[in-house]
């Protein structure tokens, strides 16, 4: 069965649906009390890359599950009146996932263009990754 709707197709119309933030307008909302960064990576690669402090990991996978309060898995945090930006390691998760998100009814949803990997060269604060002993 041939791929209808390949990936590039998906971003592309989700990035022209929802907010992109720049890495350098991100780090300018960091630890602003109305705003949820949400990590969207497994924690696999937290553990590889490190990790932004006080963001709220959710992977991929549980996101419509974790948003929608009716859901055995539903999360509180999705409930409060914050803006949620979203972020993977190179952008492409969070598209789909802020997407999703303003899809679902979260109304105040971004993501940042190029995820943790251009918050990290961009010097963005980091929790270290934990390292071998």
């Amino acid at each position: 069965m041939p791929i209808i709707k390949g990936y590039k197709q998906l971003l592309a119309e989700a990035n022209a649906e929802i907010e992109t933030l720049s890495v350098d307008a991100a780090i300018g909302l960091h630890g602003q009390p109305d705003v949820v960064f949400v990590d969207l990576r497994d924690p696999r690669e937290m553990e590889r890359e490190g990790r932004m402090p006080d963001a709220f990991a959710c992977t991929r996978g549980m996101l419509e599950f974790w948003i929608d309060p009716e859901s055995p898995y539903g999360k509180p945090i999705f409930t409060e009146p914050k803006r949620f930006v979203f972020f993977c390691a190179g952008g492409w998760r969070s598209a789909l996932a802020a997407k999703t998100a303003q899809d679902m009814g979260l109304d105040n949803v971004a993501h940042v263009e190029g995820g943790f990997g251009a918050w990290k060269k961009a010097g963005g604060p980091i929790v270290a990754p934990k390292t071998a002993v």
